[in-house]
Order: C-alpha cells, then structure tokens, then sequence
C-alpha cells in the first residue's frame, strides 16, 4: 500500500535544474562536485547534485503562494551566484546547453546515477538536459489520480510555452524542444497512460517494483506523475523558460491549472495517440503547433488552444491572488518563447557565445 501524504492546500514546490557554464569559455563546466560543499546549511536542501557534474539542482521550500517561490528561488540563486563566482562560472537556464558535447560531460559519484547510467548506455550520455519540475499539494490521493489525467491534455500547451531547447552539440534541431525526444529516450518517459483510480496507481507501482522495472515512483520519469511522498502532482514536462519572470508565470499558470481540474469533473479517458500528436506539435514547432482537442477532435493553433487554456485558469488565478501573472504569460504567447529568442540571437550573431551571454545578462529583465 502507498500512503499519499495529503496536502489539504494547493502548495506549491518547484525544482529546477541549471547549467553551470565556465565564464570565460561558456561551455559546460563539471565542477557541482567542487561546489556543494560550500553551500552554507541553510541550503543544503535548497541546492543539490544532479546526473552529471555541470549541472545544479535547486528546490524551493514548500510555498503556499506564488509570492514566496518568487523569493525562495531568487534568494537560493543569489546564494549559488556567490559561490560560482569563485569559480568562475555562472548559471545559464535553458534546457539544452547550445555545443556542449555529451561524451565530454562527468557523472556524479552517486550510486543511484551511476545505476542509471550502466543501464542507459548511449542513450544517457547524450542526456544532458535541464528541466523545470513543478509540484502543486493535492487534499487526497483520488484527486491526485484525477488531476493527473486531466493533465494529460494540457501538457502539451505547458510545454509550449516553456520551449528553450532548439540546439544540440553545436546543431539546430530544427525542433522547439529537443530535450524533449531526448527525455522520451528514457525507460518510462513521456505521456502516462489513463489511471481509473488510486488503487490503479498502487498496483502498477508495486507490479513494477515487484518485477524490478522501477526502485522506487521516482523512477516513473512520467510528464506528470503523483507524487505520495510530497502529496502532490508533479508536473515534469517543461523546458526551462529563460527568463526569471517566465519562470515564475509558468508556475502560477500550472498552480492556477491543477486547482482548476481540482474543482472541475472528471476528464474521460483519451486516446493517447493524440496527446502524443499534440505533443509532438508542440516539440517540433513550439507555439506554431496545430493541437486537437482530445474531447471533440477539433482541429485549432496552439496558440487559439493556449487562449482558452487562459480563459479556463483565469478566475482561479483571481482567486488564488496571481492574476497578474497573466500578463507575462501573454507576452510569451503573443512573443516569443526561449528557443525562438536563442534562435533570433544565433541568427544575428552566428556564435553561441553570443547566446549564452545574452540570456545570462538578460535573466532578470
């Protein structure tokens, strides 16, 4: 038996993991395991190790509105800024860093990694993205299980508006979201499957662990899964947006969407060769996509569906205090998301450097 350890408000936690690139040449720079230690203890749960050293993770603390995970990830940062400047590096947020090579990247002394890693082969060493992890508190494990298939539908438009990864070892992918087939490569990744219920969850769980497909959920790398121990919905699917401020509205806009479905009836299962079409619109073109809706099989933009996404959360964003997030989320949709920005900067420039500076410099406007 699973226990979900309820979360009666819709808290808020969110993870994200960054690049730690050398300031002088702007490539990756594997030195998380140099730089941990000097995290003081007050952070020591906010700032962590990830799958290979160039990378860092933080966590917010368990937040009840979007007001303080505005000012836990803004403090965590300030704190790693000061320590990377010692080094010699700063922090870039986008999903894929534009021509760090893989093979040249080092895994983290961890033997949960490293498990990983021998059984990945190939595939892992070229799984050198970064992603933005949003945790919303669910009030019981049954709304979890219907939160978590509603979702389903509106993954693809989250990651729409979150795309940051067109580059990948010094080539355009010629998609919004590269990490995004690169995540699919992994065992148990993409797009969960319909659940009927909790009791469906927890036997899949133990049938997987049973079989020794899976340690733990924590190796489910489902777009959204629950998550008992955090008595949450995790939602995984986005890319990093490149800017603070995008961070921060695509946050309120996922706490505004699961509180919604909360309160909202139960989605019917859908059939999820078109969750994974829309998906793909959203990958391959960003918000230039075509979506079908899974209920009545209509044909529109991304762009229309991501209208009446807004339309839909709106008056729960009223409610929730973070209506004003809104407008940020608009000036994506009606402007650009990060790939399309890294793209225009690369056309004007031709380096990669370039790109790299510019988002660095402009990640608090």
């Amino acid at each position: 038996m699973i226990k979900f350890n309820s979360s009666p408000e819709p808290t808020i936690g969110v993870e994200l993991e960054l690049q730690l690139v050398d300031k002088n040449n702007l490539n990756l720079n594997n030195i998380s395991s140099k730089v941990l230690p000097d995290v003081n203890e007050e952070f020591s749960d906010n700032i962590k190790c990830e799958l290979i050293e160039s990378m860092i993770e933080i966590n917010t603390n368990i937040c009840s509105n979007i007001e303080e995970v505005e000012k836990d990830i803004k403090k965590t940062l300030n704190h790693l800024d000061e320590i990377l400047k010692n080094y010699e590096t700063e922090i870039n947020c986008t999903s894929l860093h534009p021509f760090a090579i893989g093979k040249n990247q080092i895994i983290t002394d961890n033997a949960r990694y490293k498990r990983i890693m021998k059984d990945l082969q190939m595939v892992g060493k070229r799984f050198i993205s970064q992603g933005l992890h949003v945790h919303i508190g669910i009030n019981n494990s049954e709304d979890a299980i219907k939160v978590n298939n509603a979702l389903r539908i509106y993954l693809p438009l989250l990651l729409s508006l979150s795309t940051s990864s067109p580059f990948f070892e010094g080539e355009d992918t010629g998609l919004h979201s590269y990490r995004t087939k690169l995540f699919e490569a992994l065992p148990l990744a993409g797009m969960p499957d319909y659940l009927t219920n909790w009791n469906h969850f927890e036997n899949l769980t133990e049938h997987l662990e049973g079989a020794g497909i899976i340690s733990s959920v924590k190796d489910l790398w489902w777009d959204v899964r629950p998550h008992p121990g955090f008595g949450t919905v995790e939602i995984r699917v986005c890319d990093i947006p490149i800017t603070f401020k995008e961070i921060i509205a695509i946050v309120a806009l996922i706490q505004g969407l699961v509180v919604t479905l909360i309160n909202a009836e139960p989605y019917p299962d859908t059939h999820i060769q078109i969750l994974q079409s829309n998906k793909w619109q959203a990958a391959r073109y960003g918000l230039d996509g075509v979506y079908v809706d899974p209920k009545n099989f209509q044909k529109l933009s991304i762009k229309k569906a991501i209208e009446n996404l807004f339309l839909l959360v709106q008056p729960t964003l009223s409610s929730l205090g973070s209506e004003k997030y809104l407008s940020k989320l608009e000036e994506i949709l009606y402007g650009s998301t990060g790939s399309t920005m890294q793209r225009k900067l690369y056309k004007q420039s031709k380096d990669y450097n370039h790109v790299i500076k510019t988002l660095i410099e402009q990640f608090y406007q």
